[in-house]
C-alpha cells in the first residue's frame, strides 16, 4: 500500500513491515500501526537515527535509535507481565529502541532512556514501557555521537 507522509513523502508500505502497538505509545494512544523507517549503511545494518512512521496518523513520525549505540551498557529491567502480550521474546527476536528528543540547538540533542520501546520481531508487536530503573528521560547524546565520529574517522 501507498502512504503520504509529512516528512517522507509517499512511500510503500510492505504489509509484512508493520508493527503493531496494541496500547499505542505514550501521547499517542491511538496511534498503533507503525513502520520503521531507516537509513540502511553498506553492510545492510540500520545507521544512527531511525523514524517510527505512524499508518494511523501520517503527519506523525517518531525518531528513535537504538540505545547501545550511545550507552553500551544498557539494559533496563521489564516485568515479564509487562510485556507478556509481545509473546515470546528472545535474544535473536527482541529490538530494543529509544525515543530521540531534538532541539534546533543539535548539542542539547537526546535520548529517553527511562521508556524504551520493545518489539518482537518475529511477531511486530510493539510496546513502549516505563523502566523502574534510575535512567534519565534526557539523556545527553551529542558528546557520545561526536566522539564515536571522531574515532571512526581515525
Amino acid at each position: 500500500m501507498q502512504l503520504e507522509t509529512r516528512l517522507f513523502g509517499e512511500i510503500e508500505v510492505e504489509e509484512e513491515k508493520i508493527i503493531f502497538f496494541e496500547k499505542g505509545i505514550i501521547g499517542f494512544p491511538d496511534c498503533q500501526k507503525f513502520i520503521l523507517v531507516y537509513d540502511e549503511g553498506e553492510d545492510g545494518t540500520r545507521k544512527g537515527i531511525s523514524w517510527l512512521q505512524s499508518l494511523d496518523e501520517p503527519a506523525f513520525a517518531l525518531p528513535v535509535m537504538d540505545p547501545l549505540l550511545v550507552k553500551e551498557d544498557y539494559n533496563p529491567q521489564v516485568e515479564d507481565e509487562v510485556i507478556k502480550h509481545l509473546g515470546n521474546l528472545t535474544e535473536e527476536n527482541t529490538y530494543v529502541l529509544v525515543t530521540v528528543t531534538a532541539t534546533e540547538d543539535i548539542t542539547k540533542l537526546s535520548v529517553n532512556l527511562k521508556a524504551p520501546i520493545v518489539i518482537n520481531a518475529d511477531e511486530r508487536k510493539a510496546h513502549q514501557v516505563i523502566v523502574e530503573d534510575d535512567f534519565p528521560v534526557k539523556f545527553a547524546i551529542y558528546e557520545i555521537l561526536q566522539a564515536k565520529k571522531e574515532k571512526a574517522g581515525e
